[in-house]
């Protein structure tokens, strides 16, 4: 595709070692590297004496016990998630097992869509119950600083970012990362709400991004600005292929990914099923019935 988003993907980092990346952050990474999670999952702190940590991270004991260390002599009196993906949450309940910080989040799994009636499926961490729901516009303080919760739904229905106010930095969970673009995965995944919530950003002042995963974003608008436009490209795509008479999701995506590995390919056929079904909910395209991964697709 034309469209060139400037990725990083650098890191200078350990595992286990907390570092302070920001004035009044800090952050240890966890040992889950993957295609999908970079390095591993960046769990940051807030603040001194007493702190907030956001997204503590997978259910991984060593990691927690890092962060803990990290922490001694200080207190946790908030825990922040960002969204209930298994590599985010989890770590929450072994964390709780040390401190009366009380967990926040939009919402369990999938409670964008459970309020609007849409089913989602197991995938998540079903387990996870936040002690305290926060919606948009919300701020939580602590000793030496405060947040404000932005509602970012798109790559999950329950996404939440989170600005520190006093830095104007905005820890971006999955929505927004510096190393790749987010997967849509549809019921919980939904594009329309995602390019929203994009938009949404350009809106804002945030100075910088820290993602979970990878490098922070120190342009944020050229970033998101190029997001944007690479979900319209892909759109694009989608539209020149069954133009072609290309019908199929499964036969769309070799021609659209041409340098993603194949092991790859079912991911990004849910990222193509997102942007089917906003290209079918404004009338762009039509299904041969329900829209689905196996339906055939045509020109509305």
């Amino acid at each position: 595709m034309a469209t060139s988003i400037p990725f990083r993907r650098e890191l200078d980092f350990s595992y286990g070692e907390v570092s302070e990346i920001a004035p009044g952050i800090r952050r240890v990474i966890a040992e889950n590297p993957s295609p999908f999670t970079l390095y591993g999952t960046g769990t940051y702190i807030l603040g001194r004496g007493e702190v907030a940590v956001i997204d503590p991270g997978p259910a991984d004991g060593a990691h927690i016990a890092n962060l803990l260390e990290a922490l001694e002599g200080e207190t946790i009196s908030h825990i922040l998630i960002t969204h209930t993906h298994m590599d985010h949450s989890p770590g929450c309940r072994l964390l709780q097992a040390h401190t009366d910080a009380k967990s926040y989040a939009y919402g369990p799994h999938g409670a964008g869509k459970l309020e609007q009636g849409v089913p989602v499926e197991e995938g998540g961490d079903m387990e996870f119950e936040p002690d305290e729901l926060v919606g948009d516009g919300d701020v939580l303080t602590g000793g030496d600083w405060s947040v404000e919760c932005v509602y970012t739904p798109g790559h999950t229905s329950n996404h939440m970012c989170y600005q520190l106010r006093e830095s104007k930095a905005l820890f971006t969970g999955d929505h927004v990362m510096g190393w790749s673009t987010s997967i849509i995965s549809p019921p919980d995944g939904d594009m329309g709400a995602y390019m929203a919530s994009l938009d949404r950003l350009l809106e804002r002042d945030d100075a910088v991004y820290w993602p979970t995963h990878g490098p922070c974003i120190d342009d944020p608008k050229p970033h998101v600005r190029a997001f944007v436009e690479h979900r319209l490209a892909r759109e694009r795509q989608i539209i020149e292929c069954v133009q072609k008479g290309v019908h199929r999701i499964e036969d769309m995506v070799p021609m659209m990914y041409t340098e993603l590995p194949e092991f790859m390919y079912p991911a990004a056929a849910r990222s193509v099923l997102a942007s089917m079904e906003h290209l079918v909910g404004n009338g762009t395209l039509k299904a041969d019935g329900d829209v689905h991964l196996q339906a055939a697709y045509q020109l509305a």
